[in-house]
């Protein structure tokens, strides 16, 4: 019976998601195990290393439905050790005695890691997939509301104007940051590890470096200088990267869900058929879509902390240490695939934009909102700093005596003759004093950075479906 709150039949559907679990479940993992075992059999047959019957009875039984995947559990409490059963497993389905060259020459380490990387790499090809997504949808939105005027706040309160086109035009711009990091770390993170038990590929001999190159081609990673055992960068920065783009999504989901207060309603998340927002009180459409992204983007940060704590490694290989990963990756990958999928599912849904109350939010504090235009014009005439303390002034008493910003600018004494009624009119519209928010949008959208064939790279994979890693593997035999 589930326990976890993940593979939890209540809660499960919104803390996870079916394909990110379906990378970290058990079959998944087991078999990049073996997809690992059976790349290094064909990669040490081509070579001479085995014979080529051996790697050609593991290819056949290198499948995970073939294991009893809850016995291979029992036994790896039996043993103390996470891998010895399904090395012993796989050897006993190869015919003929050829099991005798099952992990020849590699340490669990080299396994389990280059395992993990081939699941981080599938994670990684539909977490951009859905970021693209997520960039697209909040592309499109900056783009149909760019020059739509909105409250800009600071400290939480009313600031200057600003369009809600560029407000959601700064998330972009931060996910094509993201997006460029995950560019570049590819080659960086997605890097296998076979170099035996120490590290130092003694078990390989001179062909060391060829044999762990060609395997790790034949799963499509790269091959490091040294072994990484005990270097845990690699992970944290996969992990690090998906922290920072679960933390802004997180960020945008706070920002609406502020927006939806009743106080301020600008913005609503889309209400779904069937949904009810309190048991108690009919009338609430509460924010619950962004209020599950918000929870998740802090579980997701969450787990870095014990990641950071696996990067404590001693010696040549420390499990003390090592193993937190095994607990800690998989939860941050599953969080953060729910992030990502439920926030491509409320854009996807629509927000609700209420232009209408943006407009009257503008004008809430009764022109006070442009005291900086006025300020900057009325320098002009008597100075930057002495006009700062003037407009001070007739903004205190404005609230003071109950009278709007206008009437208060246009009847204190020392301002007289310094504006006319209509110049101060024009100065407090709220909607010419936006500066350059749309261009800002216009300079998102023309972003070079995030160009089509990046995209149709990263995401190729996860659109098309993912492809049998044991017939990868295959290629070249």
């Amino acid at each position: 019976m589930p326990s976890h709150i993940t593979e939890s039949r209540i809660h499960g559907g919104a803390y996870s998601s079916p394909e990110f679990a379906a990378i970290f479940s058990d079959s998944n993992q087991v078999q990049k195990w073996l997809d690992v075992e059976l790349a290094l059999a064909l990669t040490q047959a081509e070579m001479g290393v085995i014979p080529q019957q051996a790697a050609q009875e593991i290819a056949r039984v290198a499948e995970v439905g073939r294991f009893d995947l809850e016995a291979l559990g029992r036994e790896s409490m039996e043993t103390g050790h996470i891998l010895v059963p399904t090395i012993r497993a796989l050897a006993r389905a190869c015919s003929g005695g050829w099991g005798e060259y099952v992990h020849y020459g590699v340490t669990t380490q080299d396994i389990l890691d280059t395992g993990l990387i081939l699941q981080i790499k599938q994670a990684w090809s539909r977490a951009l997939s859905r970021l693209h997504a997520i960039r697209k949808q909040l592309l499109a939105l900056a783009l149909r509301y760019q020059h739509t005027p909105m409250v800009a706040r600071t400290h939480g309160q009313q600031a200057l104007p600003t369009t809600f086109g560029y407000k959601v035009a700064v998330w972009v711009d931060e996910i094509d940051r993201h997006l460029a990091r995950f560019d570049e770390a590819r080659e960086r993170v997605l890097v296998g590890n076979l170099t035996g038990a120490v590290g130092t590929m003694a078990s390989f001999g001179a062909q060391g470096f060829e044999i762990q190159r060609r395997t790790l081609a034949r799963l499509g990673l790269g091959a490091p200088l040294t072994s990484w055992h005990s270097a845990r960068d690699r992970v944290l920065e996969a992990a690090w990267l998906l922290v920072q783009a679960s933390l802004t999504l997180g960020r945008v989901a706070n920002e609406i869900y502020h927006l939806q207060r009743s106080e301020i309603d600008e913005v609503r998340e889309a209400s779904r058929p069937g949904q009810v927002g309190s048991s108690t009180m009919p009338h609430k459409q509460n924010p619950s879509t962004v209020d599950l992204i918000s929870a998740l983007s802090r579980l997701v940060r969450g787990q870095m902390v014990a990641l950071t704590d696996a990067a404590f490694q001693l010696h040549e290989r420390d499990g003390t240490t090592w193993r937190i990963e095994w607990a800690a990756l998989p939860e941050l990958f599953i969080y953060a695939g729910a992030l990502l999928t439920r926030m491509e599912d409320l854009l996807a849904a629509g927000l609700e934009v209420r232009e209408e109350r943006m407009r009257a939010n503008l004008d809430l504090l009764g022109g006070q909102i442009l005291s900086e235009r006025v300020m900057l014009a009325l320098g002009a005439q008597v100075g930057k700093q002495t006009a700062h303390e003037l407009v001070h002034e007739v903004s205190l008493a404005s609230r003071q005596i109950g009278v709007s910003f206008h009437a208060a600018l246009l009847n204190h004494q020392r301002l007289q003759g310094c504006f006319t009624a209509q110049a101060l009119e024009d100065l407090l519209d709220p909607t010419t004093y936006t500066g350059l928010a749309a261009a800002m949008v216009d300079r998102v959208a023309g972003n070079p950075q995030l160009d089509s064939l990046r995209d149709e790279r990263e995401g190729a994979q996860s659109t098309q479906g993912q492809p049998n890693q044991s017939q990868h593997v295959m290629e070249g035999m």
